[in-house]
């Protein structure tokens, strides 16, 4: 018995190390976005500042390994056997759940998720034992602290709303002070703006780390509580002085980026203070508890009571120092980490780019409305306050062609830090439930809109992404408790041998996961359109060559296999080629859209064959739309288990897709060949199908007047003929754009 729970507790902190590595991937967001969008410093020495603040904060976390152990149940209430369940069908839950979310780059609240794990198995593991007792489930308040899940739900509605309007106000009075043009005035008040945000951080990291800290005794914390506005003072008086100096030294010296490394540290402290027990404070508990049971005689774990939890542990430093080495070594090398701050940083920035999400009704309502508001704002100002108001807020001309370029100023980045850093250190004092992720998430979003970063091109799609992002952090709480409930119950009926099992679920999970987020990964950088500042006419020529050679041999692929999924009646694949269909739709779309980056980026003096490069993309979208109306209403036709084609229609069609097929293959070859001189024999072609296409129209039509089809079959008959003719003409014409393309960018490099 003994090993098998040695067992259990290996597994535990195996899932520990596995949760720090998904956790810190989802947690990263809260202390880089303001740095890495700033482009306050270089990513190597935002990464060494902020893991610095993680090594440190993880020593800061010892006092909060509590709320693991006792926060949300009463461990009294529960056996050894009974307490370890709880432990592991949470720390599965915690694997699966942080991992989905980083995978589709959304940040969620490690907080809220330990929290409602806890609360789900608890729950469950109390409720099997009360039926196994005959008891009523009314007991269940003897068991579950629910005052800690409720006052984790008020924290979220009240964080989200106080961080965005707390940062959306401080952000507009401070853009009013030093518009976008700040360079000058922070000269003269740069060392007392830099004074005021260090003064705020120095709070931020004693009330924050103070408090938890495996090193300070009592007397110390009650020092620094106590002695906090002299503190303070002298902490505002000392920065401002030093900063000043620095000024006067060295010409060059920025404060701002002072501030915002300064500030990333603090956050990155705080975020390991804080959050480090969402990670390892169970497995932890899970440990005490084995240590407790063996120093018992390991008597009956179904009979041992987990009394032990209630008392107050320190955990040893060192192992706090493990888990911050594994947090520093993941924001180093995850991906994933990279991909969700990305989701924060693209929703905040400055300039236009590509959307991530789409616009939704609420988004464009909440758009409409608060245009409207502004109207009327303008009115009751008058257009002299007005002007003067647009006047602080007219921003720098952003570089578009620069990749390097910062997606906001240092400016904003310093006020999102120390927002953040004031309303945390508020909460903490209150003793408010606050979530870090929330607060740093939603300060972010609240100073870009008071930056107008969310314009008139951009809103509907920012507002729609914190809908996206916000309405997760509430599924967060419902899946974390309804999975790890259903985890505990399975393992408190099954055996805890189904521990194992769910174990190696979470592993193959985590691994699709990973496979899946490669992929994805590894298809955005080969869609990817010159990252380059400038291109050269080569490289556009080289890229577009390959999208043209893409597109024929989708649209030839999906054209054949459609007739033939269709005249076999299967539906399933005809699904599969009308999705694969949407995916080349979605990125022709994608490639329009992006016409004026690409032509932005390309040489100054290739202005005609920017035109070439607008004219390919824009067939190559038109052969997209036409191919997409050609598989859609036959898979619908099928869906919709309407009558097939009869035998003549499939004789027909199946001799028109060969001739479709050689087309479109005679095509492609010249393409790749560069045999441009025969474009006047892929016209022939082209001729000679749309004179069949004519006779095949013709058939059909002696069909309807036969009545041996009836209008729906017609419909769709037709459908494909007419989308078919254009298919052919925007092929001829890509094909010619690609041989103009080519023709004047090798007169233009002589």
């Amino acid at each position: 018995m003994e090993s098998f729970y040695l067992i259990l507790v290996i597994i535990l902190f195996a899932l520990a190390a596995s949760d720090l590595i998904v956790g810190v991937s989802n947690d990263a967001v809260n202390f880089l976005n303001s740095a890495i969008g700033s482009k306050a410093a270089p990513k190597w020495l935002i990464l060494g500042v902020a893991g610095l603040g993680v090594l440190i904060g993880a020593t800061f976390s010892s006092g909060m390994m509590e709320v693991a152990r006792k926060g949300i149940f009463h461990p009294d209430m529960f056996a050894f056997s009974e307490i370890m369940t709880v432990f592991l069908a949470v720390m599965i839950t915690d694997i699966i759940l942080l991992d989905m979310f980083n995978t589709f780059g959304l940040p969620t609240s490690t907080t809220v998720s330990i929290v409602f794990e806890l609360l789900g198995s608890a729950v469950a593991v109390a409720a099997v034992k009360i039926k196994e007792a005959s008891g009523s489930m009314v007991e269940l308040a003897q068991y579950i602290n629910t005052e800690k899940a409720l006052a984790i739900i008020s924290g979220i509605l009240v964080s989200v709303v106080i961080a965005f309007t707390v940062g959306t106000i401080v952000q507009w009075f401070t853009r009013l002070v030093f518009t976008f043009k700040y360079e000058k005035k922070i000269r003269y008040i740069g060392s007392m703006f830099g004074g005021f945000a260090f003064a705020v951080i120095t709070y931020f990291i004693v009330i924050k780390g103070a408090k938890g800290a495996s090193w300070l005794t009592p007397e110390n914390v009650d020092f620094l509580k106590n002695n906090m506005w002299t503190i303070l003072f002298f902490s505002f008086i000392g920065w401002t002085i030093l900063l000043q100096i620095l000024q006067f030294i060295f010409k060059k010296f920025d404060v701002l980026k002072f501030i915002v490394l300064v500030g990333t540290f603090a956050l990155a402290m705080a975020f390991a203070g804080n959050d480090l027990v969402n990670f390892i404070g169970v497995p932890l508990a899970g440990f005490e508890s084995f240590k407790a049971w063996m120093a018992a005689g390991a008597v009956n774990p179904d009979g041992f009571t987990m009394n032990i939890l209630n008392q107050p542990v320190k955990t040893d430093t060192y192992m706090l120092l493990i888990a911050g080495l594994i947090m520093i070594g993941t924001l180093i090398a995850s991906r994933k980490a990279k991909s969700v701050v990305a989701t924060t940083v693209d929703l905040a920035r400055q300039a236009e780019g590509d959307e991530r999400f789409g616009s939704s009704y609420a988004s464009r309502a909440l758009v409409r409305s608060s245009i409207r508001t502004g109207d009327r704002l303008k009115r009751i100002l008058g257009s002299r306050v007005t002007s003067w108001i647009d006047s602080r807020f007219e921003a720098v001309p952003i570089d578009d062609t620069n990749p390097d370029r910062p997606h906001f100023d240092k400016i904003r980045a310093a006020s999102n830090l120390i927002v953040a850093s004031v309303l945390i250190t508020i909460g903490t004092n209150l003793k408010l439930p606050l979530s870090t992720t929330y607060v740093t998430f939603m300060v972010a979003m609240g100073t870009s809109l008071a930056d107008r970063a969310w314009d008139r091109e951009s809103a509907v799609y920012r507002i729609s992404g914190v809908f996206t992002v916000v309405g997760g952090w509430f599924l967060t709480a419902f899946v974390a408790f309804t999975v790890s409930l259903i985890i505990a119950t399975l393992i408190s009926l099954g055996g805890q041998y189904m521990i194992f099992v769910f174990a190696a679920v979470a592993a193959v999970m985590v691994i699709r996961t990973y496979v899946f987020f490669r992929k994805r990964e590894a298809k955005k950088l080969e869609e990817e359109d010159f990252p380059e500042a400038t291109v050269e006419v080569e490289k556009v020529l080289d890229k577009s060559n390959q999208k043209v050679t893409n597109a024929i041999i989708s649209t030839s692929k999906a054209y054949f296999l459609a007739l033939e999924s269709f005249f076999a009646q299967n539906r399933k694949q005809l699904a599969q080629i009308d999705r694969d269909v949407e995916e080349f739709n979605q990125k022709a779309r994608k490639l329009k859209a992006n016409i004026s980056k690409v032509v932005q980026k390309l040489q100054k003096d290739s202005v005609e064959t920017g035109h070439f490069y607008v004219q390919i993309v824009d067939y190559l979208r038109e052969m997209a739309h036409s191919i997409k109306y050609v598989v859609g209403p036959l898979h619908q036709h099928v869906e919709n288990n309407h009558k097939p084609f009869n035998d003549d229609q499939v004789e027909d069609l199946t001799k028109f897709s060969s001739q479709i097929t050689d087309f479109l293959n005679f095509a492609l070859h010249i393409i790749k060949e560069s045999e441009f001189d025969q474009i006047e024999e892929l016209i022939a072609k082209r001729q000679v199908i749309i004179d069949n296409i004519r006779d095949l129209e013709k058939n059909q039509i002696r069909r309807i007047k036969k009545k041996e089809v009836n209008s729906r079959n017609s419909v769709l008959f037709f459908n494909v003929m007419s989308e078919t003719k254009n298919l052919l003409l925007q092929t001829v014409n890509m094909v010619k754009s690609t041989r103009d393309f080519i023709t004047h960018s090798t007169m233009e490099q002589q």
